[in-house]
């Protein structure tokens, strides 16, 4: 079995706590969905938001979907100018038996302009 990395990415519509957890809770969801995955082989998960965002923990949203043994760490990006605002990006570290090539990475709405190559799951 590996650790394999799932990229996920979404925007928050503001900068308050339940805008964030929705739109985390969301991303965590289909990244979970769209890959098979079972929130027991999750090894880790690491959170970023945009410095615009700072109403509420991204990994606040996994503690509520019961996600209560993962390791999980939140921390900001780099502030690019001219960059996605309001941006939470993740990245889960899952122990699978699939190959690279078949994880499923997952961008939604404005998020999607970060990875063309990613199909809108939206």
């Amino acid at each position: 079995m590996a650790v394999r990395g799932i990229r996920g990415a979404v925007t928050s519509p503001e900068n308050t706590r339940d805008a964030i957890l929705a739109a985390t809770r969301e991303l965590l969801s289909d990244m979970i969905a769209s890959n098979g995955i079972d929130p027991a082989d999750i090894a880790a998960v690491l959170f970023t938001t945009t410095p615009d965002l700072n109403a509420e923990f991204p990994a606040a949203a996994a503690r509520a979907l019961g996600w209560q043994k993962v390791p999980l760490l939140c921390s900001h990006e780099m502030n690019v100018p001219n960059r996605l605002a309001s941006c939470i990006r993740i990245l889960m570290l899952v122990n699978t038996e699939k190959d690279q090539a078949a994880i499923k990475h997952v961008y939604l709405g404005k998020a999607l302009q970060l990875r063309e190559d990613v199909e809108d799951q939206k």
